[in-house]
């Protein structure tokens, strides 16, 4: 096996080191799964708690928008990681591809809307009528990301499907793109695409479109809605993780850079999010954190003790739900609470760490009793 630089592989017998061929299917990385359960209930806690109740991990969860776009980079990661080698070969069905990729996401999408209905109201009062019929044509189509008045239309959380389904339609083509020989190369196809995924960012910074002087978490503007919920600002982050398939490719498993690089992405990442408002929200909520969030995620698809410490059976257990709680996460709080189901329960002071607790535990049943058996139901009659 040729080698280039600490734990890097190069040439085709590097291709053993993750699959015993090109064509098997690729080990599960169970890490990347645990720490999808930490990205997830972190958007909650960003959503529906006091960042300042978490300590030293509040920068975090004040920074909870920015785990939407670290499930963008990693959806690119593991689509390139499971599909590139076969889109490269020439024998990836687009077709059956965009078939399974609907089947696995829109029945719980599906359901989200479903639990939307209390907000059809308001929505109506909230939008002219052409803008209202607009939403609800365009929200079941996935399309409702392109008009930013919209993006968040009946589900807050949805505007990233609308994002997700354009780039589950590039993606066949994305992945043919011919993978690098070297490493170097690979690393500045990656500092490229990060470049430009700093440019709307920057721009915005540049110009202040809506004159806000200092944005935050808790700004309006109509520029700055297109910035933070339309899908072509967030294009580069998905396609940074494609590419990042292909570092990891060259990286042995067992590599102790893959440590240093995970711990590396944690801490750096933190120190971003601790520095608040002298980090440009404009760029942290999508672009800055790129590349430290590649790191992350090589350092868990390694074999590693980080690795193993979010590999741990409980908490892959509740990551495989993680797209089901950040769906559906809003919608239910916003449920469990119009209702005072917990006041009538006597529970109420428990709140709002019952409610948590609750949130996890209907994504789990959501998981296992409408995902699973329906995306089971759809592939037979869809053939995906």
């Amino acid at each position: 096996m040729d080698r280039k630089g600490p734990g890097f592989v190069t040439g085709h017998s590097s291709l053993t080191t993750v699959h015993c061929k090109e064509t098997s299917k690729p080990a599960r990385l169970n890490a990347l799964t645990g720490l999808r359960f930490f990205a997830a209930i972190n958007i909650v806690l960003f959503h529906f708690s006091n960042p300042q109740w978490f300590g030293w991990l509040a920068p975090v969860v004040n920074a909870g928008y920015a785990s939407v776009s670290f499930f963008i980079l990693l959806s690119g990661f593991v689509l390139a990681y499971n599909y590139a080698d076969r889109a490269r070969a020439g024998e990836l069905d687009r077709v059956r591809f965009w078939k399974a990729r609907f089947t696995r996401l829109y029945p719980i999408y599906l359901l989200s809307l479903l639990l939307s209905w209390r907000m059809v109201a308001p929505e109506y009062g909230a939008h002219t009528h052409g803008m209202f019929w607009t939403g609800m044509a365009l929200t079941p189509l996935l399309l409702q990301g392109w008009i930013p008045s919209l993006a968040t239309f009946l589900n807050t959380p949805a505007w990233f499907m609308s994002a997700e389904a354009f780039y589950y339609l590039l993606f066949p083509w994305l992945a043919k793109w011919k993978r690098p020989a070297r490493v170097w190369q690979t690393l500045v196809q990656l500092a490229a695409v990060w470049g430009l995924g700093l440019i709307p960012g920057l721009l915005y910074i540049a110009f202040n479109p809506d004159g806000i002087p200092h944005p935050d978490r808790w700004s309006w503007g109509e520029w700055l809605q297109a910035l933070k919920y339309t899908p072509l600002p967030h294009l580069a982050s998905f396609v940074f993780g494609i590419l990042l398939a292909d570092l990891d490719r060259k990286l042995a498993r067992p590599a102790r850079l893959r440590v240093a690089l995970g711990l590396a992405g944690f801490a750096g990442s933190y120190v971003l999010m601790a520095l608040g408002p002298l980090a440009p929200y404009a760029i942290m909520h999508d672009g800055l954190l790129m590349p430290l969030f590649g790191c992350i995620v090589l350092g868990l698809a390694g074999e590693n003790w980080l690795a193993t410490v979010f590999s741990v059976r409980p908490l892959v257990f509740v990551g495989e739900a993680s797209y089901c709680l950040y769906l559906l996460h809003f919608n239910l709080w916003n449920l469990i609470h119009d209702t005072h189901v917990l006041d009538r329960l006597g529970l109420s002071r428990f709140d709002p760490w019952i409610s948590y607790v609750v949130l996890i535990a209907l994504a789990l049943l959501a998981l296992h009793l409408v995902e699973k058996p329906a995306q089971r139901q759809l592939r037979k009659w869809m053939g995906a």
